[in-house]
């Protein structure tokens, strides 16, 4: 039965450690929060499916480690990506400021066609604010990210971040197969994991575009 989707889509969430990635990761999984959570070491990830139009997709989200001395064990974590979120804490202006870093990795590391968006996490913290929402949205604006604000404590907003980009990608990926309708729409067995671009470093899908996931 956990065969039964027709997308497998990988995420990755980055950013500085801190800034509540693995909450955001276990909210959307799980709908919990931990307050006590530690930093996370190396990496983990979770699974769920959901529906977009009349696909169900499963999504991987992978929570990579934000603590620079981590960085090196999870670079292979990029490969097979089709989304990212970059997350900063919006109570932490230096998480903010690390940003572009995480971005300039992703360009380096991902495939060139993944959709990134930017999430400023701990909306709740309204009293502490330290990155206007304009300015974020500015950020996100001069580098073709999509942006949100979230609470991993208070869940608004997680829903709608990952619907949001996985749905971009679900599109992308529909107008990448749109001539080989016939098998997409017989893949409930066989699902499909695609890279954005055919010269994708070696994603879930392998090779090709097109490829089925094992």
């Amino acid at each position: 039965m956990s065969d039964d989707y027709d997308f497998l889509f990988k995420v990755v969430l980055i950013g500085d450690s801190g800034v509540g990635k693995s909450n955001i990761l276990n909210r959307f999984a799980r709908n919990e929060f931990n307050a006590d959570s530690k930093s996370t070491i190396g990496v983990e990830f979770a699974t769920r499916s959901l529906q977009i139009d009349t696909r169900t997709i499963k999504v991987q989200i992978w929570d990579t480690a934000g603590q620079e001395r981590y960085r090196a064990i999870t670079g292979a974590y990029y490969r097979g990506a089709v989304g990212a979120l970059l997350v900063y804490d919006i109570s932490r202006r230096e998480s903010f400021e690390g940003v572009s870093r995480w971005l300039q990795e992703v360009k380096d590391r991902a495939d060139p066609n993944i959709l990134m968006m930017l999430v400023g996490n701990k909306s709740d913290l309204k009293a502490r604010r330290e990155v206007p929402t304009e300015e974020a949205k500015a950020f996100a604006a001069t580098n073709k990210l999509s942006f949100i604000e979230t609470s991993a404590l208070d869940a608004s907003n997680v829903e709608l971040a990952f619907i949001n980009i996985l749905t971009d990608v679900y599109r992308v990926v529909l107008s990448r197969v749109d001539g080989d309708k016939e098998d997409v729409g017989s893949t409930s067995k066989q699902p499909f994991s695609l890279p954005l671009s055919d010269e994708s470093n070696g994603g879930g899908g392998g090779g090709d575009g097109g490829g089925k996931c094992c």
